[in-house]
């Protein structure tokens, strides 16, 4: 299994996806949370949907993606988030010591 990994989730309101974003910052569960706007179209209980959603690019280690899908699972307003962790097969080794100590468990 790779060490680090980016998590992926998004949230119905900009507001929402910067409150997700810092707890997961403060909470030492993410190094960096990335936010960006993006245009999702789905299917929800049979409707077709188009809706403007706000994507949050998580930065972590794959040890704590367990109490990452925790948090966002507590803390999120959809009755079925997107929680999908990507793995990070190389990288700068600079960032991902950074990465690593942002996120030590104490």
């Amino acid at each position: 299994m790779e060490a680090y990994c980016v998590v992926l989730t998004t949230a119905g309101t900009e507001e929402e996806a910067q409150r997700l974003a810092e707890g997961l910052v403060a909470g030492k569960l993410a190094a960096c949370v990335q936010v960006l706007p993006v245009t999702s179209t789905y299917i929800w209980q049979g409707e077709l949907h188009r809706d403007r959603e706000w994507l949050l690019l998580i930065k972590t280690t794959a040890a704590r993606y367990g109490d990452v899908e925790a948090f966002i699972r507590e803390h999120h307003s959809y009755q079925v988030p997107e929680i999908v962790q990507l793995p990070i097969h190389r990288g700068l080794a600079a960032y991902l010591a950074w990465v690593e100590e942002s996120v030590a468990q104490d």
